[in-house]
């Protein structure tokens, strides 16, 4: 059951969560606006839409820069139990969560009067006079190897085996691989891109996308803090202090007092003495 409060603001009932590895048109018409000069950035991104980009923010769009696990956990909680999230990407091992012009100037400030502060972790507020570096519009593709094609000149592999029938079993060709598609091999090696370094979790998609205020990801920073486990260091075992050199080692483990005192000696009883033998 959602604990979202019903006056505050919500996103669209249309809108579900979704997880779009690239930007539309309209959406990248939005990430150009926050640009002094959107028309070069248009013209980057023809030259280069698998490379990442760097955009101003305060004008636009705000971000605030999460750790993963706890930037995770922010964004599940939007979903799950509040109105959602505007555009999240992940770069370099964070979470960026895009909000309003002025939340990251505000939200500081919001955090440091609650209980549950102290719970969340170090946030990067982006705000104005700061700039952002944003996934590339389109995921990474490498480029694919041509293959070689069957020289029609050339007898099939497969056919050579109709022609030589007294051939032994053994000494018969193999038969090669039917020319078809397949599936291509993965492009690895110093120059492929790490495809988790920089990548969209929900691509802005539309003109003009909905944007969280500070008062919602105050609400969801609370909320992830509350719901993360809080881990507290036990102090260390208390060791015996080291036998001293000569010392037997049963010696060690006994407990040394400030004073030692001498056994109480039984209790003395009276002895009563014998009575002298008669004679009889």
């Amino acid at each position: 059951m959602s604990d979202w409060p019903s006056g505050h603001p919500r996103r669209p009932v249309s809108a579900v969560f979704h997880t779009a590895s690239y930007v539309t048109l309209a959406g990248a018409d939005w990430l150009a606006s926050a640009d002094p000069y959107p028309e070069s950035v248009h013209a980057r991104w023809a030259a280069r839409p698998d490379a990442p980009s760097t955009l101003p923010c305060g004008t636009v769009f705000d971000v605030i820069n999460a750790p993963a696990l706890f930037g995770r956990d922010l964004v599940d909680r939007l979903w799950t139990a509040g109105p959602g999230s505007g555009p999240v990407a992940t770069h370099r091992g964070r979470i960026l969560l895009f909000a309003e012009p002025g939340t990251a100037r505000r939200l500081p400030a919001l955090l440091g009067w609650e209980e549950w502060s102290g719970s969340v972790p170090p946030l990067l507020c982006h705000g104005a006079g700061d700039a952002v570096t944003v996934p590339p519009l389109f995921p990474h593709r490498p480029p694919q190897p041509e293959r070689p094609r069957p020289d029609p000149s050339q007898p099939d592999p497969s056919q050579q085996v109709l022609l030589q029938p007294d051939l032994p079993q053994q000494d018969l060709p193999h038969p090669g691989p039917h020319p078809g598609p397949h599936p291509d091999p993965p492009h690895t090696g110093p120059g492929a891109p790490d495809p988790a370094a920089s990548r969209w979790l929900v691509a802005p998609d539309v003109r003009h996308p909905w944007l969280p205020g500070p008062g919602t990801l105050l609400w969801a920073c609370i909320r992830a803090a509350r719901r993360s486990p809080v881990t507290r260091t036990a102090p260390p075992p208390a060791t015996a202090p080291a036998p001293a050199p000569g010392t037997p080692d049963g010696a060690a483990l006994t407990p040394v007092t400030s004073a030692t005192t001498a056994p109480t000696p039984p209790e003395s009883r009276p002895v009563k003495a014998a009575a002298p033998l008669t004679p009889r």
